[in-house]
């Protein structure tokens, strides 16, 4: 498949009877946002598709494809790389994954089994490196915030060498 990147974007056309792929993409394994004859996928979900050799990707109006290696610089530049390596886990963990942003979350995390249409996410998926010195307030914030719309909070905490910690935080009564 061919995508297209844009800013932060990657779309790919769907014209008349081609590109079963990408709607089966979004419909079956929840991909992006198909929006009439597109489907935008995030330079995270492209990413992804591109490192399991199921999307090719090129810069806007030419025929010259972004190397992988290219790409994935594209990603640490814009500071996305740690939440690519999440993204990355928790999808080879048969997660379905969508945006967070409305959560001031990085993602909403759906168990496996369910996903958007069919019921609620789970999980909030916040992000931060090992080196984050979280003020407390904030974290109340965060687990406040998940708590208020009936989630968990997953905190995901990424290391140098791209290991990731998870912490499932929830709010108790005494």
């Amino acid at each position: 498949m061919r995508g297209c990147l844009t800013d932060d974007i990657v779309t790919i056309t769907i014209k008349e009877n081609l590109n079963q792929k990408a709607i089966s993409l979004n419909q079956k394994s929840c991909f992006g946002k198909l929006d009439d004859d597109i489907l935008e996928l995030s330079i995270i979900e492209a990413f992804y598709l591109m490192e399991n050799g199921r999307l090719n990707i090129y810069y806007p109006d030419s025929d010259e494809k972004i190397e992988i290696n290219s790409f994935r610089e594209i990603i640490k530049k814009k500071g996305n790389y740690a939440k690519y390596c999440v993204y990355k886990d928790l999808k080879e963990r048969g997660y379905i994954i969508k945006t967070g942003f409305k959560y001031g979350s990085e993602f909403r995390l759906y168990e496996r089994g369910k996903s958007p249409g069919e019921g609620h996410s789970d999980y909030l998926v916040k992000i931060i490196h090992e080196d984050y010195d979280i003020n407390a307030l904030d974290f109340a914030s965060y687990i406040r915030v998940s708590h208020g719309v009936k989630k968990k909070l997953l905190m995901a905490v990424v290391d140098d060498e791209e290991d990731i910690t998870y912490y499932k935080i929830e709010w108790t009564r005494p």
